[in-house]
């Protein structure tokens, strides 16, 4: 059986709702799967200020050599500036060894991400998930325009094809359910990709 890995981080959920959907999307599509968060390298004071959310039924990733032991890893972060956060950055910092081995050469790989705007860094913040997995020599896939709720223009919504995506504003809004089912499509895609390379 093909195992997933689905790795993220969240400060106040979103991503922890899309991690869950695209696990279901992987599951769907006949696939084993974990979900992993990053630690959290936010000060405690920090975090109890910016009111992060702590409860989360997943549980932290024992280290960068757990990766191994999957045929495909869908990471996620929120974006910060265009780019995925520095919780998530800190992880795949620890993986050099993983890139010196090859470790992770031929599984398959892909992203989401969330954003305060429409036009918040969604695209730039995949691209930069993506960047990691490609130079580990992984082979990505993207949400495509197979998944048609992604080309509705009737409501906001987040969606690219680099990745799953969902637009938060200010922390309020939840990820809707064509955001959710991009998710899902992103992670049966992801589960059939790597039953087709095992």
């Amino acid at each position: 059986m093909t195992k997933v890995l689905v790795l993220y981080y969240s400060s106040y959920g979103h991503l922890e709702q899309m991690a869950d959907a695209l696990a279901e999307g992987a599951r769907e599509a006949g696939a084993e799967v974990d979900i992993r968060r990053v630690a959290e390298t936010a000060p405690p004071e920090v975090v109890e200020s910016a009111h992060f959310k702590t409860d989360t039924a997943h549980a932290v990733i024992e280290g960068p050599d757990k990766l191994k032991e999957y045929d495909a890893i869908v990471v996620g972060s929120p974006t910060r500036y265009g780019r995925v956060t520095s919780q998530m950055a800190a992880f795949w910092d620890t993986t050099g060894g993983l890139w010196a081995s090859d470790a992770l050469v031929g599984k398959v790989g892909a992203a989401f991400t969330s954003t305060g705007s429409q036009h918040g860094g969604q695209e730039t913040t995949c691209l930069a998930i993506l960047t990691n997995l490609l130079h580990m020599g992984m082979t990505v896939t993207g949400l495509d325009y197979g998944y048609k709720g992604q080309l509705t223009i009737d409501a906001v919504h987040g969606g690219t094809p680099y990745g799953a995506s969902t637009i938060v504003g200010h922390n309020a809004r939840q990820p809707s359910e064509i955001e959710l089912e991009g998710a899902r499509y992103l992670g049966r895609k992801v589960a059939r990709v790597a039953a087709k390379l095992a």
